[in-house]
């Protein structure tokens, strides 16, 4: 008999918050600090999702992203993630799965200090048990790497991931978790689904009625 879903794996950027003012923003001025151009075709939204030292070498070069990404850190730390706002709803719906007897976790490709410190601005401290994301010295280049850890911290036995690119279906995946997609997010159309997704919410709220299976018998 499968067991009942006992917990719930977030992404952050796109997800719980819409950070994207603060990442570009972010990766602008650390384009200008080190006397680079930005790229012909911009700075677009397809950057946010993986870590930028996997997403910026295709575009600028090892060299110039190793440059980039030290100055982008340093930017984003000081200034840029105070820009991350939370997604209307998101709130109560963490609330709704942490009473409901689930064990809520972060799963981001974003360095994990920074996670945690948008985490906690939001007053989701309470709520949410682990924040799991890269290394500064990039032990988990990919969201399945994020996504191992962050079951293990969990010691799950059962989980379901909420993310808004492909790369969070792909990484779910990898561990045999089903994926429900973020559809506010910054997904181009029909990434996710064609990714695999289990199915894509266009609202927060919508996350409750898509997944009762999460609802421990009891519970609730």
């Amino acid at each position: 008999m499968k067991a009942p879903l006992d917990s719930v794996l977030l992404d952050l950027d796109g997800t719980l918050v819409d950070s994207e003012a603060g990442i570009l923003g972010s990766l602008r001025a650390a384009f200008a600090e080190v006397g680079l151009p930005v790229p012909e075709q911009g700075l677009g939204r397809d950057l946010l999702g993986p870590p930028l030292y996997v997403s910026l070498p295709p575009l600028v070069g090892e060299a110039a992203t190793e440059a980039i990404v030290l100055a982008y850190r340093r930017i984003y730390a000081d200034t840029g993630w105070l820009l991350s706002t939370p997604y209307d709803g998101i709130g109560p719906v963490l609330r709704r799965l942490a009473d409901r007897g689930l064990t809520l976790a972060v799963a981001t490709s974003k360095q994990e200090a920074a996670a945690e410190l948008i985490v906690e601005k939001q007053g989701w401290g309470d709520l949410i048990t682990y924040v799991c994301g890269d290394t500064p010295r990039a032990e988990r280049p990919t969201k399945a790497a994020v996504i191992a850890e962050a079951l293990t911290r969990l010691g799950s036995r059962a989980g379901v991931m909420i993310g808004d690119r492909h790369f969070d279906v792909e990484g779910a995946r990898a561990h045999g978790l089903g994926c429900i997609g973020a559809g506010w997010g910054y997904a181009a159309p029909a990434e996710l689904i064609e990714a695999g997704a289990l199915t894509v919410c266009a609202h927060p709220a919508d996350l409750i009625p898509a997944i009762p299976q999460m609802i421990p018998a009891g519970r609730g």
